[in-house]
């Protein structure tokens, strides 16, 4: 192990030492290679031209498409690189499963990208779980709004507007959000799930009379609140998510106006390919008679403003967004207000969900440097248990039934 931890890097982290890139696309690639100084000779276009070379980092992070990671994450494992995968794990159950399973057969430490798990916040409510003040929880009421806006950028334009493409939404967007009622409930194994949900209004029935195909030649644009135009021109900003829509790397308006017209991001929403669900809601119920019920909503001027509400036996705990954390006390009826806790130190460019993205990857460069898994709290066990929560809520969806899990799954 050298001074410094070295890492082979799908995209842009700087809290380590990159010492190699892969990126089909060729602006993005020589934009990295440049500001890292990466040698020409781990300088990639396909990952599988990195695994065939000798062990050169320490870890590995992916970030491929959802549909995309099993295959370099068994690769790499099976090289020994410890691996930093983006969530959703797989898309597939024995997918999930073949990954952990190399992993632990190698001998290299698994972390998923479930950054909530990380968040000052999520940790602070753990805690006043298990200090026992609000007595012995009885149910969690969790949700996420999507925000209305990115539904119709990701899920209806995006990368993941088609399960055939990518996923389905629930795994795709809000896995972190099963993940972190499993991780609130502690030891508590979920007996049973139903779910239900489906695509509203994006669907080409509900196209406005007189609306073109495109949000720039469109008769009817100004009183669509998804048009491509507001979302993506009238920011007055280069940035996410504007960036995406660029492709070639070349961000003005010029380019922006360009790809608008002949590109995916300025179809319109109601005649795009897109198959996922906008709403869904999924009931839990855990040993001891515990229960979990989870939204998540397309239709919400809010973007990740997350609201969860904790019921126990003694006392109500709730939080919102970046507000403080309510604790209501039934024996003093005294309502109790927690700041939450918050890092100064987390650099700007790693600020992305509250902080969160930071404290994962402290956490992961932590584990690599000292050889310490338990630096990593979304490990691989907890996390095939999360992830197959999220396939048996999708199963009852589509079926529409009641789906009993096993107690030998994981």
């Amino acid at each position: 192990m050298t001074d410094r931890i070295k890492f082979f890097c799908f995209l842009l982290f700087f809290a380590f030492q990159l010492v190699g890139v892969v990126d089909p696309r060729s602006a993005a690639r020589e934009q990295i290679r440049k500001y890292h100084e990466v040698d020409e000779d781990k300088y990639f276009e396909d990952w599988r031209e990195a695994v065939e070379r000798e062990k050169f980092a320490d870890a590995v992070i992916i970030t491929t498409p959802d549909k995309l990671h099993k295959d370099p994450a068994i690769a790499f494992a099976k090289k020994g690189y410890h691996i930093l995968l983006e969530k959703p794990m797989a898309v597939t159950p024995e997918d999930c499963r073949e990954i952990v399973s190399t992993c632990r057969e190698n001998g290299v430490m698994l972390a998923v990208g479930h950054v909530l798990r990380y968040h000052p916040v999520s940790i602070q409510i753990k805690e006043l779980i298990d200090s026992g003040v609000i007595g012995d929880v009885v149910h969690i009421q969790h949700m996420e709004p999507v925000g209305f806006w990115h539904f119709a950028h990701s899920f209806v334009r995006g990368n993941w507007r088609n399960e055939g493409e990518s996923t389905f939404s629930l795994l795709a967007k809000s896995c972190h959000d099963i993940d972190l009622i499993c991780y609130w409930m502690g030891k508590q194994r979920c007996m049973k799930v139903s779910s239900f949900g489906s695509l509203s209004h994006f669907t080409k029935e509900n196209k406005p009379s007189g609306a073109g195909s495109r949000c720039l030649d469109c008769a009817v644009e100004e009183a669509c609140p998804y048009s491509a135009q507001k979302i993506y021109l009238n920011t007055g900003h280069f940035g996410w998510p504007v960036a995406v829509v660029c492709s070639n790397g070349v961000y003005d308006i010029e380019s922006l106006t360009d790809a608008l017209k002949t590109g995916p991001y300025g179809r319109c929403v109601y005649e795009c390919d897109n198959d996922v669900c906008t709403n869904q809601v999924v009931n839990m119920e855990f040993e001891g008679g515990k229960t979990a019920a989870f939204t998540m909503m397309a239709f919400t001027y809010e973007l990740g403003v997350r609201s969860t509400t904790i019921y126990g036996t003694k006392g109500e705990l709730s939080h919102r967004g970046r507000g403080p954390i309510t604790v209501y006390k039934f024996l003093t009826n005294e309502e109790v207000t927690h700041q939450p806790r918050k890092n100064p130190f987390v650099p700007p460019y790693l600020g992305g969900h509250d902080g969160a993205d930071y404290y994962l990857i402290e956490a992961f460069i932590s584990a690599v440097a000292n050889d310490d898994p338990s630096c990593i709290v979304t490990g691989p066990e907890d996390t095939l248990r999360s992830h197959l929560l999220v396939f048996h809520a999708e199963r009852s969806r589509r079926e529409n039934c009641v789906v009993n899990i096993d107690s030998d799954e994981v």
